[in-house]
Formats: structure tokens, sequence, C-alpha cells
């Protein structure tokens, strides 16, 4: 462990295994507060059971007497961490860093927007299933190749606000670039198994249907078929969630990431998924929110009417104004969403690898008699 951005896997160089540490049931088995500090990613046993000689490095009371004292270095307190301290900390990530985390989110969301604009003035209007699909499909390389941008250079202010530590937007360039190319072949990767899996469930209702068969059973039949894929692709998407962040920190190669992803997934699927859902719906309500005002003004400025925005015919003008809310509740929503992906990696890690105790040392700060750590200490309860 490093102070480096780059998160290697505690306790050694290479990638982390199942094997070579202990299960979550395994029994305490440190020597309590005089513990070597070079101990291995067992060390004090799993986050949060008592040691049996004392309080465990963070500070915390093993038998529950006292109030818990967790050191607070950044934007979140070094322990296990609730849905809302989650939320709380990607919020507070985006408030601390305003200035990197805006610019650069800024120039991908002006990127993004442009090519989206440019997309929609090809279509001049017409709207229907295949133009609205050609439309996406313009968009998606593009828009892939900025959301990795986004996550790579997001990721490297996300973990230095962890330890309490500034960046720019020039050092967060220079931290993220050597793995850019492979954060995009993971994003590649896995977009295309979610998508092909939801496109393998519709196969067959496509194929009927190009068939000229037109049984409405059959035909509902292979649509429920479809909407089958959705969950096993929702499913896929979580599971390997945490990998864009474990390659970025942990400098991990694309398989290994997905890997290390699948394995601190692995039992805390649901609680993963309800943060990630959660976060989504929030950005969708801001997106919403910061929409509507430009909307509005299109309409008092004579840009369209309510019947255009219905059946899709916008001027240019109001193309514009819903390019500029877009670019707005990108530039907000963009950091928000990666900080929530980075945070809950670093909370898996802090609840099945004890990382708490190396960010710890990582942010300079030191035991103190067993009891606590000298600095900024978190007095809220501590996470079961």
């Amino acid at each position: 462990m490093t102070d480096t951005p780059g998160w290697a896997s505690p306790g050694s160089s290479e990638p982390p295994r199942d094997d070579a540490r202990p299960p979550a049931d395994a029994p305490a088995a440190a020597p309590g507060p005089s513990a070597p500090p070079q101990a291995t990613p067992g060390w004090g046993t799993q986050y949060g059971r008592p040691n049996q000689g004392g309080p465990t490095p963070g500070g915390h009371d093993p038998y529950g007497w006292g109030t818990r004292r967790s050191p607070r270095p950044g934007v979140i307190p070094l322990r296990p961490l609730g849905v809302g301290e989650l939320l709380d900390g990607a919020v507070t990530t985006v408030r601390r860093h305003w200035r990197t985390a805006l610019t650069l989110s800024l120039g991908i969301a002006v990127i993004d927007q442009a090519g989206a604009l440019a997309a929609e003035l090809l279509v001049n209007g017409r709207t229907g299933p295949t133009t609205e699909l050609l439309t996406m499909l313009a968009q998606t390389p593009l828009t892939m190749l900025l959301d990795a941008l986004a996550v790579a250079l997001l990721t490297v202010v996300v973990s230095r606000a962890v330890l309490g530590r500034p960046v720019t937007a020039g050092e967060a360039w220079r931290d993220a670039r050597p793995r850019l190319l492979q954060l995009l072949g993971l994003t590649i990767l896995t977009t295309l198994m979610s998508a092909g899996v939801v496109l393998l469930g519709f196969t067959p209702l496509l194929g009927y249907s190009a068939g000229g068969a037109a049984s409405p059973g059959i035909t509902a039949l292979l649509a429920l078929v479809g909407l089958l894929a959705a969950p096993v692709a929702a499913w896929l998407l979580i599971r390997y969630s945490l990998a864009a962040p474990a390659l970025m920190l942990e400098k991990q190669g694309v398989v290994t990431a997905l890997s290390r992803s699948r394995r601190l997934v692995r039992g805390s699927w649901w609680r993963v998924f309800g943060i990630f859902l959660v976060s989504r719906v929030l950005s969708g309500i801001l997106a919403m929110v910061l929409l509507i005002p430009f909307r509005f003004l299109g309409l008092v400025l004579g840009f369209g009417s309510v019947n255009s925005l219905d059946d899709g015919h916008q001027s240019v003008g109001m193309l514009v104004l819903t390019a500029i809310a877009g670019i707005l509740a990108s530039a907000i929503v963009t950091p928000f969403l990666a900080a929530v992906g980075v945070l809950v990696y670093i909370d898996q890690r802090i609840r099945r690898e004890a990382l708490d105790i190396e960010l710890a040392r990582a942010a300079g700060l030191s035991e103190q008699d067993g009891t606590g750590w000298n600095g900024q200490a978190d007095q809220t309860p501590a996470r079961r």
C-alpha cells in the first residue's frame, strides 16, 4: 500500500486471491494493539470483529462499551459505511474538490453533448424506431470513450479525496493516462457482455418476427423470454461494477480486475445493486430538475411547442438549450456517480480486507496506544 492513488492489494504486489486471505468467518488471531505494522491482510481478524487482546487498531471498542472512533483523513470515515454515508461521501467529494471534478466532467460533458447534438441535427426531426436506434448507435463509441475517460480521471480524484489530499486536473490526467486504454477495453467488454445477453434473449423474437409469422401467443411468449434476459444482464453489470476501480487503483489487468470485482461483490450483490440504483435515481431526478427550466425557456422564446416536444420534432434552438441542460447535468452527475462507484469499492475492501488500516497509514495517521489514531476522527458509530 502506498500513498499514491494506485492502491495495490494489501500485503502483496501479486493479484489478490481468495485462498490468500482468511475467510469471512475466520476466528480472531491478532495479538492486540501491539501487532506489528507489517502484518498481513488478515491482521486484526476480519474488520469489525474483536481482537482477544483489546481494542482493534482503528480504535473500535471490541465489547461495545464506548464510542467507536474512526479516523477520517478525507471525505469518509475509515470504517464500514452505510448507504447514506456512501452517498454523502460522494457529494462531499464533489463539493470539496469541485474545481478539479467539475473541470474534468465539464470538458467531457461538452464533447459528449456536442456529439449528441450533431446526431440529433442529422436526424433533423425524423423520428421513428429506426432513426432513434441509428442515433444511439452513432453516439455509442464516443459515449463509451468519454465514460472510460471520466471514470479514469475521477477515480484518481476520489482516491486522493479519501486520503484528504487535493489533486489537480493535470495530476489526475498523468496518473490515469497509463491505464486509460485498459479501462476502455474493460468498458467495451462489460458493455458487450450485458448487451449481448439482452440481444441473445430477444433473438428468437426478432427471428420469428422477421419470418413473417404473427401469432400473438408465440410473440408474447418470445417477448417474455427476451425480458427474462434483462435481469441476467443487470446481474452481470453489478457483478463486474467494481472492476474499473480495481483496475485503476490496484494497477490490475482487465481479466484480473473482473475477477476482483466478482470476489468483492460476492455475497453483497443486493447491497451494491441498491446503492447504485439509489444513486442513479437521484442523478436522474437532478437531471430532470435541470432540464425543465431550459425546456420552459425554450417554449417562452418560441423555439417550439408542447406538441413538438411530444412528437420529437424540435427546433434547433430547443435542441441547443437541451444540450446546455445536458452539459450542466453531466458536469454534476458524472463525478457524483464516479465517486459512488469508487467509494463502494473501498467500502467492500474495508469490509473484507481491513483496507481502513492501510488507508489510515497511507494518509499519514499513526496508532495512539491502540485506542485510536492521531488525526481527525469520526465519532459516529461504525456500521456493522
